[in-house]
C-alpha cells in the first residue's frame, strides 16, 4: 500500500467522528424537523383515509409528480396538446429528480411512486441538515434550530413529503451554499450543477457560487486558486447544459427550452402578469387557494426586505434575491409559487432570530400557530383544492 494511500485512509478515519459529531449536534433540529413532517403527513392521511383516497397515491401522485414518475419510467417525449392551443411538453421538467427515481426502481424492489417518495425523503432530511449548518454557522445553534423548525412548518411544506423537486434541489442549494461559506469551491460548484439540473430555478446556486467566487477575485483572494475557477465554471453546468439539451432536441438551441415553458404558461415578464393576478384575487371571489398564494407571496416579499436588513452573506443574498425575483418576476401558475419559494429558506432568518429572542412562551405560540396552519393547509391542497400545487 503507498503512503499517498495510507495517508487519505487515515485523513477519512479522522474526518468520520468530526462528521458524526457534526450531525449528533444536528440531532435536536432534525428531530423537530421530522416530527413536523411526520406529523403533517399523519393529519394529512387521516383526512385522506375519511374522503376515501389514498394518502400515498396524494404524495407519491399528485399534479407535478405524475410528470416526472412517467419520464422516469418512459424517458422524455409525452406532449399535451389542449382544446385552447396550448402545448404542455415534458420537456419543461429538468432531469436530476427522475434520473434519482429510475436509479432507486433499478437498485430497489420498488414502485416508481415509492422510489420517488425515498428520494423526496432523503432529500428533505439532507436539506434540513444544510439549512441547520448554515444557521448555526452565521447565528448559532439555536437559531439554526429554529429556522430548521420553521421551514419545516411552512404552509407548503407538505411538498417536502411528496414526490416533488424541491427537497433535492433544496439539499444540494443548502450544502452548496454551504461549502461557499466555508471556501469548499469544487464542492460548491459541484452541488450547484446538481441543484441546476434538479429544477429551473437551481438557477439561482449556480447565481451565489459564480458571484460569491467573482468577489473573492475581484479582492485578490484566490486567484491562483485552480479549485475556485473550476468551481466557479462548474457551477451552472446542469442548469445551462439540460437548457442547451432541450434546445437543440427543439431546434432552436438558446430559445427552445424558454418555448417549452411558455407553453406552460410560465414565462418571465418583470411581474406584469404577478400584478394583474393580484389585482384580480383582491376585486372578485376566488379559491382559498389562489388567495392564501398571494398571501404567502407578499409575505415572502416583507421577508425579502427584513432579510436585507440582516446584511446576510453575500451568497445567501444572491442565492434568496433570484428565487424572489423569479417568483414575483414570473407568470403562469401563481398558485404555485408559494411552493417555489420554499427553496428560500433563508428568508426564515429573521423570524428564526426573532424567535431566539422572544420569551419561551410567545415562541411556543407563534410555532404552534404556523404548525396548526401548516397541518391543516397541507391536508387541504392534497384533498379539496382544485388548484395545481
Amino acid at each position: 500500500m503507498s503512503a499517498e494511500t495510507c495517508t487519505g485512509i487515515q485523513t477519512r478515519r479522522r474526518q468520520f467522528p468530526r462528521r458524526l459529531a457534526a450531525l449528533q449536534h444536528a440531532g435536536p433540529a432534525l428531530g423537530v424537523f421530522a416530527a413536523a413532517r411526520l406529523t403533517g403527513m399523519l393529519v394529512m392521511a387521516v383526512w385522506a383515509w375519511h374522503t376515501g383516497r389514498s394518502p400515498r397515491a396524494l404524495l407519491a401522485g399528485s399534479w407535478d409528480s405524475d410528470w416526472y414518475l412517467r419520464i422516469a419510467a418512459h424517458g422524455y417525449g409525452r406532449t399535451l396538446r389542449w382544446p385552447d392551443g396550448s402545448v404542455q411538453s415534458d420537456l419543461a421538467f429538468f432531469p436530476l429528480y427522475p434520473g434519482l427515481v429510475r436509479a432507486v426502481t433499478t437498485v430497489l424492489p420498488v414502485a416508481g411512486g415509492t422510489a420517488g417518495l425515498l428520494v423526496s425523503w432523503t432529500a428533505a432530511g439532507a436539506a434540513a441538515w444544510g439549512v441547520f449548518r448554515i444557521g448555526d454557522r452565521l447565528y448559532g445553534r439555536a437559531v439554526a434550530t429554529a429556522l430548521v423548525a420553521l421551514w419545516g412548518l411552512l404552509p407548503h411544506s407538505i411538498v417536502l413529503s411528496m414526490a416533488y423537486t424541491e427537497p433535492v434541489m433544496t439539499a444540494f442549494a443548502a450544502w452548496s451554499l454551504y461549502a461557499v461559506l466555508t471556501r469548499r469551491w469544487l464542492w460548491a460548484g459541484a452541488l450547484a450543477a446538481l441543484a441546476g439540473a434538479a429544477r429551473p430555478n437551481g438557477v439561482a446556486v449556480a447565481a451565489a457560487v459564480v458571484v460569491a467566487a467573482g468577489c473573492e477575485l475581484a479582492g485578490n483572494r484566490g486567484r491562483g486558486d485552480w479549485r475556485l475557477w473550476a468551481g466557479a465554471a462548474l457551477a451552472p453546468a446542469g442548469w445551462a447544459g439540460y437548457v442547451l439539451w432541450v434546445g437543440a432536441r427543439t431546434g432552436d438551441l438558446l430559445g427552445g427550452y424558454f418555448a417549452v415553458q411558455t407553453g406552460w404558461t410560465s414565462r418571465f415578464d418583470f411581474g406584469a402578469g404577478t400584478w394583474r393576478f393580484a389585482r384580480t384575487v383582491v376585486t372578485r371571489p376566488m379559491d382559498l387557494g389562489f388567495t392564501m398564494s398571494l398571501a404567502l407571496t407578499a409575505v415572502g416579499v416583507v421577508l425579502f426586505a427584513l432579510f436585507l436588513l440582516e446584511r446576510p452573506p453575500l451568497p445567501l443574498l444572491v442565492y434568496t434575491a433570484v428565487l424572489v425575483a423569479i417568483v414575483v418576476g414570473g407568470s403562469g401558475f401563481f398558485e404555485s409559487k408559494p411552493r417555489f419559494l420554499l427553496p428560500a429558506f433563508p428568508l426564515l432568518l429573521p423570524v428564526a432570530c426573532a424567535l431566539r429572542k422572544a420569551r419561551p412562551g410567545a415562541a411556543v405560540v407563534v410555532i404552534a400557530a404556523l404548525a396548526g396552519l401548516s397541518f391543516a393547509y397541507g391536508a387541504y391542497v392534497l384533498t379539496l383544492a382544485t388548484m395545481a400545487l
